[in-house]
């Protein structure tokens, strides 16, 4: 699972051959989470209050490069990385 970014203990990473819609995977300690790229609901598990501030601030600043990297993908081509949250 290629990572993209990583802040604040966060680590943000896509599969490749992963089902629509388009998402990204979100690892926070024992927490993990997958996360809708449109829409920055919840699709499986959960994560704290905090962190999940976090990701959606993080995900409203970069939805565009992450649609980006959710078609390299699936053209299975090498994904890109995200400036983290500062």
């Amino acid at each position: 699972m290629p990572e993209i970014s990583r802040f604040y203990g966060i680590v943000i990473a896509m599969f490749y051959n992963e089902h629509n819609p388009p998402h990204f995977h979100v690892s926070y300690g024992e927490y993990k989470a997958v996360i809708r790229i449109k829409d920055f609901g919840i699709a499986e598990g959960s994560l704290p209050p905090k962190a999940l501030a976090l990701v959606t601030e993080w995900t409203s600043k970069h939805q565009q490069e992450l649609l980006i990297n959710w078609e390299l993908a699936e053209e299975k081509k090498q994904l890109i990385k995200i400036e983290p949250l500062f």
